[in-house]
């Protein structure tokens, strides 16, 4: 394929797609620990896994989320940090940090930050000693719209690909908003589960967890008893109270982590029949995007197929190591599909020196239609106030004191 086949079937076709299987990489069967959320119902619930019954060959199966479309989004970005690393010039927008002496940051990219280019790590640093937003380069992207949405394909491209929004632009909140075009997302199929009857004096629901199970204990090399008395308080830990310093309260060994852990057994981790990685890429997605002319909206949206497609490839490349205990492998190899509008497909075949040399001629081919790239990343400089509250988080972390209560990350994703 080469970048005028590509700007054709995303002019004419309906989507991109593949259906990948996989297993653990410990083969069929094994159990793997897919992510867990907030339980419901209770003061402190336990964790649990996503369930959801999905109409599959006819029948509805029970399924396991194991890697969500916002997770995937984000393991796509690091492919294509992977491939900027390696030479590809990809744009993007950099905060460096470097020289601000904070510990474990250094540069944070629109890449990388939770919602892209609009995010407020980047919203909080210069442009040429000026706030970003305010800058003639931050205010293009302000504007940017389905209609015209030229700014943002020039300096981060990605935003359109997995979707953005400008939450805190004119217009309270108003601002720009663009739909993902590309959806990634890994489901294990056919989970065994347990469905518990909830009782509940206002209404009766069905519990379902997994039929899985995970094991803990510890023991303390030092033998370190319950009935031991400790003391807590601002200076730190102390078996006396007024070795612990001020507001010193008396607490169980387990709580100044020494001490056993007790066994314990929880309603975690799943085996399953197979899981399938579902990738798509909607060309009628990628149309709704205008970029000022119709030589610019073939070549922009040719540009961003590529990046989709080398996305994916770079992934591929690295493997599927999601997490601990979730590490899969392919089930055989499946093809890339192009869905024709009457829903007809054809395979192709795309390696990931393909994809990086298709995306080379299509970046070429977008800066000949009249598209402008800087040579490298737009680079920013945080804020004084941004560096500040960094810098308080970690000695706040440092000295224990950090912690909320609760998680207060109430932010979506796009």
């Amino acid at each position: 394929m080469n970048a005028a086949t590509l700007a054709q079937i995303v002019t004419e076709d309906a989507a991109l797609r593949r259906r990948q299987r996989l297993q653990p990489v410990g083969g069929k069967g094994d159990k793997i620990f897919p992510p867990t959320y907030p339980g419901e119902g209770s003061r402190n619930p336990p964790p649990r896994h996503v369930f959801e019954r999905r109409r599959i060959d006819g029948h509805e199966i029970w399924c396991v989320l194991v890697d969500s479309v916002q997770s995937q989004a984000n393991r796509l970005e690091e492919s294509l940090l992977g491939a900027i690393r390696d030479g590809i010039q990809i744009p993007h927008v950099v905060v460096d940090f470097n020289g601000k002496e904070l510990e474990g940051v250094s540069k944070i990219t629109s890449l990388d930050a939770p919602h892209r280019v609009y995010d407020a790590i980047l919203r909080d640093s210069l442009l040429n000693s000026q706030p970003f937003m305010k800058s003639a380069t931050g205010k293009r992207i302000t504007k940017a719209s389905n209609h015209d949405a030229s700014a943002l394909l020039e300096i981060s491209p990605t935003a359109l690909l997995f979707g953005s929004w400008h939450s805190t632009g004119e217009g309270g909140g108003i601002g720009a908003k663009f739909a993902r075009c590309l959806v990634s997302e890994i489901v294990a199929i056919d989970a065994p589960v347990e469905e518990l009857i909830v009782i509940d004096q206002r209404n009766g629901k069905v519990e379902v967890r997994t039929a899985g199970r995970r094991t803990g204990s510890r023991i303390d090399p030092l033998g370190v008893l319950r009935k031991v008395e400790v003391y807590k308080g601002e200076s730190g830990w102390d078996v006396t109270e007024a070795g612990a310093g001020k507001k010193a309260k008396k607490v169980r060994p387990s709580e100044i982590n020494h001490g056993n852990i007790a066994p314990s057994v929880q309603a975690l981790g799943i085996t399953c029949d197979y899981l399938e990685h579902m990738f798509v890429l909607s060309f009628a997605g990628l149309r709704r995007l205008g970029f000022g002319s119709p030589e610019k909206n073939t070549a922009g949206r040719a540009l961003l197929a590529a990046i989709g497609l080398l996305a994916i490839t770079e992934q591929d490349e690295q493997g599927y190591a999601l997490r601990s205990r979730c590490d899969l492998v392919c089930e055989g190899k499946a093809p890339l599909e192009v869905v024709h509008p009457d829903g007809t497909t054809e395979n192709i075949a795309l390696g990931v020196q393909e994809a990086r040399a298709l995306y080379a001629e299509a970046f070429g081919a977008a800066k000949k239609a009249g598209f402008e790239f800087a040579d490298g990343p737009l680079r920013l400089t945080p804020q004084d106030k941004l560096v500040e509250i960094v810098r308080k988080s970690q000695e706040l972390a440092l000295q224990g004191k950090g912690g909320d209560e609760q998680n207060e990350n109430t932010g979506s994703e796009v």
